[in-house]
């Protein structure tokens, strides 16, 4: 670039911005005195091969164009200013820095001293200042080219009553499948070729949510163990793909081949929700290393403790990022609309939500995040996941996210986890989790799909693990098993890990028809976690961020037992898909119907009778049955039509042994027919009022309530 022309910029938009004839750049900076582009020739180069002081700041926004640059470029920044932890200023310019809008990464972090802003070692710890040149290890960003043929594509809007959310990990999902291109093993492309795409058609789900994408770092420590930030739970860049998931790790490519993956499920019935991280960054705390926005402006930036040395800390992660601040608001609410507009994304889960509903210190659902969340016209009309806690004080926060907000619902995963491990006194809480926690959401306003119903995640036990173990067994992570939640509400079933007893291994596969029967027939939003439908094991590891290896791996040659398991999910989802009393958009309220003794949902015991006060309360209750009434007055479609279905009958045992349940009273001329037992295939034909099902020691069953099929021909008196 012999002939490099630097003209003055605008200060919007924040980034780099190709317009066709050279590229603007901006970038926020209040504290800095001066801020430099570093331009580099290639990911190989050890230093900048240009370094210009951005010639204009206008409203704390530095910014410069320069007309001869082109998409591919790489570059960073370099910041000046005041090296005073105890003020909070961070500033070194010995660090080139990644754009906290860089839409691409040209090149990834090496891990080495010089990341640090201080000299790493040094006695006076994070006080000291690093004057060693980081320009041939730090991260760069790379301008791009955000040109792309969409081919019409638009977004599905599946309502959230008719949504299956399925977790994915997109290297976990595709990198052992035989029937994924081996180029595409790992990547982007693989999510969205057809042999992926057509398990996800079979097993019936609508929407994928994939855990992180946003271009993240392996923590130090973990490199130096030889592990790696499997889940990507460690944010460095909000705008750009991780360019790990690229089959040619290609910036530009990179991005493409994004926009492809989501152009193609799209095409297929699948919306694509983003797991994203902006409660904290991979900066750390006052140890961390110096990437991005530490050596931008790191007063501004992150929430710093009343000695502004030090972070204040809501995530675990050592910092959080500062949402009093005007322009980390901007970055966030900028970051989304662009993976909304320029990505085609459907909606976003929010790791540990509540962090960013600290405004001062406590939540607050009212604060900024949520009003600018709300008035926007562009994201108020995607799906908005919430995770409702963080590990700060009063943290937990299931229940008390607005409308708009569905949430995480941890106190159904829990409650359902006590109900078949088989404790006591969980019946009535039970009931309520089937209905879509009322307690929870109807008091302010939403509906039953506010509630993300789970029974596993990434993070915790696998389905599998949950019915095999009563420990976690994290050795595999180097930490002496010390990570992890303790707290999994897990049954072992009779022995610890695998095992060849055939009555436990029963055991354990009917547990997991129950779990995931139970999820299906809940009111609310599924979320089925990719591998539970045929039994996906980490071998007990219930923190498996850091295995990007088999054990996170999904484990596609399935036995007999596993394809029995892929086979029932199948079939369950699709009775979820065609009984539209289990897709209710509000919450049942115990009425009669049209005048007559008939109610929306009502409980019964095992004699069929209906639950008093006295049977709810009774610790013992372990078994009961749930009748949804079909004529649903209170629901009505997109055309104002009543919604109708069948009525169905949903028994729960979670005792030992087997119960005889006693069938409901019903119309003359009426029966109830069995539809799906997870204690066996071989499902009686009918039963009568009062004949009783024998409902098999922990087990479910769904029935239907039908009316012998009329003749479709008259019958021919006889002559005389």
């Amino acid at each position: 670039m012999p002939n490099l022309k630097v003209w003055p910029g605008r200060p919007a938009p924040l980034g780099a911005t190709w317009d066709g004839k050279g590229v603007n750049f901006a970038v926020f900076s209040e504290h800095a005195t001066q801020v430099d582009l570093c331009l580099f020739d290639s990911p190989l180069a050890t230093k900048e091969s240009h370094r210009i002081p951005l010639p204009d700041q206008t409203d704390y926004v530095w910014n410069g164009y320069l007309p001869s640059i082109r998409p591919g470029q790489l570059y960073g920044f370099r910041a000046r200013g005041p090296y005073e932890p105890h003020r909070g200023f961070r500033f070194n310019e010995n660090k080139v820095l990644l754009d906290p809008y860089a839409k691409a990464i040209g090149r990834d972090l090496i891990w080495n001293d010089a990341a640090f802003g201080y000299r790493v070692g040094d006695t006076a710890v994070d006080l000291s200042f690093d004057g060693r040149d980081n320009a041939s290890t730090a991260p760069l960003s790379a301008v791009i080219n955000p040109a792309f043929r969409w081919m019409g594509d638009k977004p599905l809007r599946t309502p959230w009553h008719k949504t299956l959310i399925y977790e994915m990990h997109v290297k976990g999902f595709t990198n052992k499948s035989p029937w994924v291109p081996r180029e595409w093993r790992g990547k982007y492309a693989g999510v969205a070729c057809e042999g992926s795409l057509r398990h996800l058609r079979a097993l019936g789900v609508t929407a994928i949510e994939l855990m992180p994408v946003h271009h993240h770092v392996d923590e130090r420590s973990l490199s130096e163990r030889g592990l790696t930030n499997y889940w990507g739970y460690n944010t460095l860049a909000y705008f750009a793909p991780d360019i790990r998931f690229g089959s040619q790790r290609d910036p530009q490519k990179t991005i493409n081949e994004f926009k492809r993956m989501v152009r193609q499920l799209h095409r297929n019935g699948f919306e694509v929700i983003l797991d994203v991280v902006y409660n904290h960054t991979c900066e750390g705390n006052q140890f961390g290393p110096t990437l991005s926005l530490k050596g931008l402006d790191n007063a501004s930036y992150y929430r710093l403790a009343d000695s502004a040395r030090y972070y204040k800390d809501y995530t675990g992660c050592g910092n959080t990022l500062n949402m009093q601040s005007p322009r980390v608001l901007q970055l966030i609410m900028d970051s989304l609309r662009y993976w909304v507009q320029e990505m085609h994304v459907d909606g976003f889960r929010f790791d540990l939500a509540a962090a960013l509903a600290r405004e001062l210190h406590d939540v607050d659902k009212l604060g900024a995040f949520f009003d600018i969340i709300h008035q926007d016209p562009v994201l108020s009309q995607v799906k908005l996941i919430a995770e409702p806690w963080d590990v700060g004080p009063g943290g937990y926060q299931v229940g008390n996210f607005p409308v708009l907000w569905t949430e995480w619902n941890g106190k159904y995963r829990d409650c359902v986890r006590k109900f078949w491990r088989g404790d006591g006194h969980t019946a009535s809480e039970f009931a309520t989790r089937l209905c879509g926690s009322s307690d929870l959401y109807e008091g302010t306003g939403r509906r039953p799909y506010a509630s993300i119903n789970f029974v596993t995640s990434h993070d915790g036990f696998s389905l599998n693990d949950l019915v095999s173990y009563n420990h976690k067994h994290n050795e595999a992570n180097g930490e002496n098993n010390a990570d992890g939640d303790n707290h999994n509400i897990s049954w072992n079933c009779g022995a610890e890990g695998s095992t060849n007893d055939p009555v436990i291994n029963e055991r354990r596969e009917r547990q997991k028809r129950n779990f995931i029967a139970t999820l299906l027939i809940s009111q609310g939003v599924a979320m089925l976690r990719s591998g539970d439908e045929f039994s996906q094991s980490q071998q007990g590891n219930n923190n498996a961020y850091c295995q990007d290896s088999p054990i996170s791996w999904m484990r596609w040659k399935l036995s007999e037992q596993e394809e029995k398991l892929l086979e029932f999910t199948k079939k369950t989802i699709q009775l979820w898909k065609d009984q539209p009393v289990l897709q209710r958009r509000k919450f049942f309220q115990g009425r009669m119907i049209r005048g007559e003794l008939i109610r929306d949902v009502l409980w019964l015991t095992p004699l069929g009778e209906q639950m008093t006060d006295t049977d709810w309360n009774k610790h013992y209750t372990r078994c009961l049955g749930m009748r949804l009434e079909g004529q649903m007055d209170d629901e009505i479609d997109e055309r104002g039509r009543h919604i109708t279905g069948d009525t169905l009958l949903i028994l729960f045992n979670s005792h030992n042994g087997q119960i005889h349940f006693s069938m409901p009273p019903h119309a003359p001329g009426e029966y109830w027919q069995p539809l799906l037992d997870t204690a066996t295939d071989n499902l009686l034909k009918r039963l009568r009022a009062s004949e009783p099902y024998p409902l098999q020691a922990h087990s479910l069953a769904v029935l239907k309530l039908a009316r012998p099929r009329k003749s479709l021909f008259k019958r021919t008196p006889k002559s005389t």
